[in-house]
């Protein structure tokens, strides 16, 4: 059956969304981190609002030097903070500062970063996200997953005689986010289904370091995930 136009912008405008949000909730950046990043080297113009629209599927038609200057910002963030890092200390400190924590760029299954033509495409709804990154988490599923990724981490244990192993093979620097995933391990706080979506390729991660098995790749491991998660409400309906 054949798609129509609308659905497929539609499709294509929640694909883009989801990509600038991973990669936002990745690095722990606000929206106006890209802007000043493409203002300070020059290359191109994007607005905070647009960031920030895009992030939410509200942009319906930005220009092409929105992806240009996005793609842009992308490849500088893929060749590492080094060479830029005398011009940033220069301009703008502050983002050298945010940068420093957190820097990951969004790249494609061959490891390459994504293009101007890559960002447009999927916004178009012509192209499909990258395997690595084409994930959807619905808010209603984002608790059981969390209560899964705790049982599932500390393999039957107490939080209180995992915690080193686990915090250990967590890769993720930035305290915050640390912080944040003792906190849903301990069964304090569940993630919401944006910083799950954000968190899913370092919890994959984690996951491997901790023994897992690399089959199927990220999608694989929140299939189990959801699998672990359907067990246990089948367990809370039967008893």
């Amino acid at each position: 059956m054949t798609i129509c136009y609308r659905e497929r912008l539609l499709e294509g405008r929640r694909a883009m969304a989801h990509l600038i949000h991973v990669w936002h909730e990745r690095n722990g950046w606000s929206h106006r981190v890209l802007p000043a990043l493409v203002e300070c080297l020059e290359l191109g113009r994007v607005h905070n609002s647009q960031i920030s629209n895009l992030r939410n599927a509200k942009l319906a038609s930005p220009g092409p030097e929105v992806f240009l200057a996005i793609a842009q910002a992308n490849a500088v963030l893929h060749a590492g903070l080094e060479p830029i890092k005398d011009r940033l200390a220069e301009v703008h400190p502050e983002l050298l500062e945010v940068l420093s924590h957190a820097c990951i760029p969004l790249a494609g299954d061959d490891g390459a970063p994504l293009s101007a033509g890559h960002f447009f495409e999927i916004f178009l709804g012509l192209a499909p996200l990258p395997a690595c990154l084409d994930w959807f988490i619905e808010e209603a599923e984002a608790f059981s997953l969390s209560a899964c990724l705790a049982e599932h981490f500390c393999k039957g244990r107490t939080w209180r005689q995992s915690r080193d192993e686990v915090m250990n093979a967590y890769p993720v620097s930035k305290v915050q986010r640390r912080d944040r995933f003792a906190e849903v391990m301990a069964g304090l706080r569940d993630y919401s289904s944006d910083e799950f979506e954000g968190e899913l390729l370092d919890l994959h991660a984690t996951h491997i370091a901790l023994g897992g098995e690399s089959n199927g790749g990220v999608e694989g491991f929140l299939e189990e995930l959801r699998a672990r998660a359907r067990d246990l409400k089948f367990q809370e309906t039967t008893y």
